[in-house]
């Protein structure tokens, strides 16, 4: 599949189909991470109006992982600590509902996947 930056057509497809669904809760569809710092990204839709706007559950590794929206733009222009942008993770498979990631990331200050 054709990759678009840090996503695919396929993931694109994926996030408006989820976005579009009347189900509330799906599973992630892709994980990004910064390499050489803490911050995570499990991302299972985007606004159909704006595909810029993700939405999912963010960790910035500073103990705190919440739900909600975020710019690709802006995760792409973030650097860690050594200045390594963000990567796709492409052995993340979501494996279970994004509120199950979301009760383990709050029970452990961070998402562990």
């Amino acid at each position: 599949m054709a990759q678009l930056g840090l996503l695919t057509l396929g993931d694109h497809v994926q996030l408006l189909v989820n976005a579009l669904s009347p189900e509330r809760d799906h599973a992630p569809v892709f994980k990004l991470f910064t390499p050489d710092a803490n911050a995570t990204w499990l991302i299972s839709e985007c606004d159909p109006d704006d595909p810029d706007r993700l939405f999912g559950l963010c960790d910035l590794g500073l103990g705190f992982p919440e739900l909600g929206w975020v710019s690709l733009k802006e995760i792409e222009g973030v650097r860690g600590k050594l200045g390594l942008p963000v990567e796709r993770d492409s052995s993340f498979v979501g494996d279970k509902p994004l509120s199950a990631y979301v009760t383990e990331a709050h029970q452990l200050g961070r998402i562990q996947v």
